[in-house]
């Protein structure tokens, strides 16, 4: 190998690189996506990584996925998804927040963006439909699956109490 050829190799191994990176943040948000019920976009610009790292200590305790990813790799993530709506909202630093429960990461993403005016919710997408902001605040103003739940539960076995 001359000297002049050792650049080339080592750009090119760089590429490859990250290439293979690219592709696993790819799965990783793919996988998450299929497991979802909720996406939202919110654009995290001005804030500080110590109000980052509040957010996903906050939505890591809900069971809320909270990654800044390049927009291209959302792009082929959500591609062919129930959330391929939010294509179009693929614009400027945005942090993908994703979570089983749509009410727990609505609930997390309106929460923090009240106490933080420089995260705003860019888009949202449920059942394979964007949904507004105002609807967003009103699925997180909703009890969480597990209460909603254990209100069902309590309902149902009440009448069952009065006879005993």
């Amino acid at each position: 190998m001359t000297s002049m050829s050792r650049p080339i190799a080592r750009q090119a191994s760089a590429r490859n690189w990250n290439c293979r990176l690219a592709a696993a943040v790819v799965a990783e948000v793919s996988k998450v996506v299929a497991d979802a019920q909720a996406a939202i976009l919110a654009e995290y610009r001005g804030l500080t990584v110590a109000q980052m790292t509040t957010l996903r200590t906050k939505a890591r305790k809900e069971g809320v996925y909270v990654r800044v990813v390049k927009n291209t790799l959302v792009r082929r993530a959500v591609d062919g998804s129930p959330f391929a709506c939010l294509q179009d909202h693929l614009t400027g630093p945005l942090a993908f927040v994703a979570g089983k429960d749509p009410v727990a990461a609505a609930k997390v993403v309106v929460e923090f963006a009240k106490d933080n005016e420089k995260f705003r919710i860019m888009a949202g997408s449920m059942s394979g439909k964007l949904i507004s902001l105002a609807e967003m605040k009103a699925l997180a103003s909703l009890p969480s699956r597990d209460v909603l739940l254990s209100q069902l539960m309590g309902t149902m076995l009440a009448p069952v109490q009065k006879f005993v």
